[in-house]
């Protein structure tokens, strides 16, 4: 056998693509999962064990059998307005199942974490392109449960020996270019998604949150991050660690950023029709623009987002949609 990566939330959309990417590395990916946000079809790669990080007696059964060589931790909610009105289960989900991972960790001896962290992390930044130096103050519940589990891997780190690499990711877009997994969320509240499925009928008309901020055609800049350069960078981070790298922050992203009216122009070109919309207020809390500093991990991990340009992370989320719809 392979040498086993435990993938918790490993049914979820970048946890899928992240087993994929580890199958084709020659480890097996274990994934772990309730399946009560997951997918039972993106587990395609390796095995699934069905259950919760935060059963301890279930945890422990799991490494025990499977003696992983390393943990990738994606299980996590991970909506921003949900997590404002119901915080209790952001901490309680993201926080405490985080803690229980990292205790199961400690006490059977996996060395290694790659944690799915955020840019959320850093909330309203002071400037952009955003440098891992940026004041980390999140301005959501979701984004603080992160910043938590980020402080708890520090700690354990210099109280154990844990080696980790929290990869704070920005916006996760695209779809696997051979078909077998892409984005699927419910509800699903994405851009790219939300404006493909307008486009295509099989959805409302989207709304554009904002069309007077200090931007060149006042709508919000983001850094959109192809799914399959985000799973390549894990592994690539896993690699980084066995070799005896150091806990380190890094952001994920392509360093420039798109604006929500040139989302919507790729998608009407990537679809071949118009994208429905209507303009409404700004969103509390969007800041004008958000892209990284990936400079750190383009070095460290000698990674390249090779998909990220906007056609090729449309084209490969319109030929997934069309393929799930049509299922």
């Amino acid at each position: 056998m392979t040498k086993p990566v435990l993938v918790t939330g490993g049914a979820g959309y970048v946890g899928s693509h992240a087993a994929k990417a580890l199958a084709a590395s020659g480890y097996t990916p274990v994934t772990v999962d309730t399946l009560e946000r997951g997918f039972p079809e993106a587990v395609q790669f390796g095995p699934l064990e069905l259950g919760d990080i935060a059963d301890r007696h279930f945890l422990d059964d799991v490494i025990a059998r499977w003696q992983p060589v390393a943990v990738m931790h994606f299980a996590a909610f991970a909506y921003v307005g949900e997590s404002v009105t119901n915080p209790g289960l952001y901490y309680r989900n993201n926080v405490m199942g985080s803690l229980s991972l990292l205790e199961a960790m400690r006490d059977h001896r996996v060395r290694h974490l790659v944690f799915s962290s955020t840019c959320a992390v850093y909330g309203v930044p002071d400037s952009v392109p955003i440098p891992e130096t940026e004041k980390r103050q999140p301005i959501s519940p979701y984004g603080a449960s992160k910043l938590m589990v980020e402080r708890m891997i520090e700690d354990f780190s210099s109280a154990y020996g844990l080696s980790a690499a929290a990869l704070r990711y920005f916006n996760a877009a695209g779809a696997d270019d051979e078909g077998l997994i892409g984005e699927n969320h419910m509800p699903e509240t994405h851009l790219i998604p939300l404006a493909i499925d307008a486009a295509l009928g099989k959805g409302p008309a989207l709304q554009l949150f904002g069309a007077d901020y200090p931007t060149p055609d006042g709508t919000c800049i983001r850094d959109y991050i192809h799914v399959t350069d985000l799973a390549d960078a894990h592994v690539r981070a896993l690699d980084y660690l066995e070799r005896g790298g150091a806990t380190v922050a890094l952001n994920l992203g392509t360093g420039t950023g798109l604006s929500v009216r040139e989302i919507i122009a790729a998608v009407e070109r990537g679809t071949g029709a118009e994208v429905p919309y209507s303009e409404a207020p700004r969103r509390p809390g969007d800041p004008p623009a958000l892209f990284a500093d990936p400079t750190r991990a383009k070095t460290l991990l000698e990674w390249q987002p090779i998909h990220s340009d906007i056609d090729t992370i449309v084209r490969t989320a319109v030929a997934w949609s069309r393929r799930r719809h049509n299922r």
